[in-house]
């Protein structure tokens, strides 16, 4: 008897369970586990020889890749305006929030960095927070010149009021994606994030960005 082979399965049947344990995509049966197995193998072909508009005519993964990214960012926008029956001006309103509910007082500097804003745009987020109440500004107990932002009870009020709503946002921006492509997922935006935000914080002037970043990956 081929025990390794036995080990394996049961391994596969383990994770099988752990994945559709809380979201069932298949029937925890033999036929759910079944079509597991094949969505798996399907899926590992595609990763490897994917497809995508453009290709044939010489179209490359760099500028599919970058316009699928844009139009993620933009469907995900679309579904955090059905939150709260538009409570939130933008989805970054209910973002900084959970920035600073997260993460404790910033400074705004350190709040706009933190979510990866231009300065302009952070600075009126962050002052319509204050106009709504949802946030204020302090001054720090060691040097008066310095101001902090933190979230406010009512600000802490409004998140929880509508952090299902926005928990569901979340579920829907995800999508079929399984356990398993999301994980793998995960880990390739945290890599793409890591990089692009080592620039980011250099706060490098627009006009040098694009050059010094593509002559590094050359």
């Amino acid at each position: 008897m081929n025990f390794d082979l036995i080990k394996e399965v049961v391994e596969l049947v383990q994770q099988f369970m752990e994945q559709n344990e809380d979201k069932v995509y298949y029937s925890k049966d033999l036929q759910g586990f079944t079509e597991w197995i094949n969505a798996s193998s399907k899926s590992y072909s595609e990763q490897e020889h994917p497809n995508w508009v453009g290709k044939e005519l010489g179209r490359s993964s760099d500028s599919i890749i970058n316009t699928l990214l844009i139009r993620m960012g933009r469907y995900a926008k679309t579904y955090s305006r059905s939150i709260g029956n538009s409570v939130f001006s933008s989805q970054d309103d209910f973002i900084y929030l959970i920035s600073l509910k997260t993460m404790g007082a910033m400074t705004k500097m350190e709040l706009i960095r933190y979510n990866a804003s231009e300065k302009s745009s952070g600075i009126l987020i962050i002052n319509r927070l204050i106009r709504n109440g949802w946030a204020e500004q302090t001054a720090s107990y060691k040097d008066k010149r310095i101001k902090y932002i933190q979230i406010t009870e009512k600000g802490l009020s409004v998140l929880d009021e509508h952090m299902d709503e926005i928990r569901k946002a979340s579920r829907v921006v995800v999508g079929n994606l399984n356990h398993s492509e999301q994980m793998l997922l995960i880990a390739i935006l945290s890599k793409l994030d890591e990089f692009h935000d080592s620039f980011y914080r250099m706060n490098i002037e627009a006009t040098d960005l694009l050059d010094i970043v593509y002559n590094r990956l050359n």
